[in-house]
């Protein structure tokens, strides 16, 4: 009896390849270092995906603490948050930024968006 090869599918965090949220993550960072470290975007994006793949950090906004990489849902569900404070006309630029840095984020891991941040 011969033995069908099973397909060979990447880990997926949210509806990406594992590799590719490593490579934005990394990207990322890179650029950052050359430019401003501290702008509040770029730390909520990098939060985002530190957390999304499963770093063993709380969420960036919630807090929520999960074990391992984060499902669909709870990814969402940080991306729901992320609109809400966006939303909120009393937020401040640095704390806006940095939801729209995870909100953006996200979204991309997620294939909400074509847009990685």
């Amino acid at each position: 009896m011969t033995e069908i090869p099973t397909p060979t599918h990447p880990q997926l965090i949210g509806a990406r390849p594992s590799s590719a949220v490593e490579k934005a993550y990394q990207t990322l960072r890179k650029q950052t270092a050359r430019a401003d470290p501290h702008a509040q975007f770029t730390k909520g994006a990098l939060e985002a995906y530190r957390w999304a793949m499963g770093s063993d950090v709380s969420a960036p906004l919630t807090g929520a603490r999960t074990v391992g990489v984060p499902g669909l849902q709870r990814l969402t569900s940080e991306i729901d948050t992320a609109v809400v404070q966006l939303e909120d006309v009393t937020q401040q630029a640095g704390p806006r930024a940095f939801a729209q840095g995870v909100h953006d984020a996200l979204a991309w891991v997620c294939g909400l968006s074509d847009q990685r941040p």
